[in-house]
């Protein structure tokens, strides 16, 4: 278990799938399903999502980078898909957020 949760914020980019961080631990994926939500409280997937936009705000907030290109760095396919998964784990819009953390 150890092994895909470190994986995914090392790579936030990459189009993780249940299936691939079930590999990286070692496991089927429907016992990795079971096991992660047993262990971590949350789905893989949501708990992905949720560092996603975590090392995202960071990004927004200290590193200045616009959104154009913090998205796909975090693996999201589009703005306006990174947008709103952004604004449902975060409260805001990106805009909104980088804003903010700019005054």
């Amino acid at each position: 278990m150890h092994a895909a949760i470190a994986a995914m914020p090392a790579e936030p980019g990459r189009k993780w799938t249940l299936e691939a961080l079930a590999r990286v631990a070692g496991l089927s994926w429907s016992s990795f399903a079971v096991r992660f939500k047993a262990c971590v409280g949350e789905p893989a997937m949501d708990y992905l999502t949720r560092w996603r936009m975590m090392i995202a705000s960071d990004r927004l907030a200290n590193g200045g980078m616009p959104i154009a290109v913090v998205a796909p760095s975090v693996g999201s396919k589009s703005e306006s898909a990174f947008g709103a998964a952004f604004k449902r784990v975060m409260g805001y819009s990106p805009r909104q957020f980088a804003r903010a953390a700019a005054s």
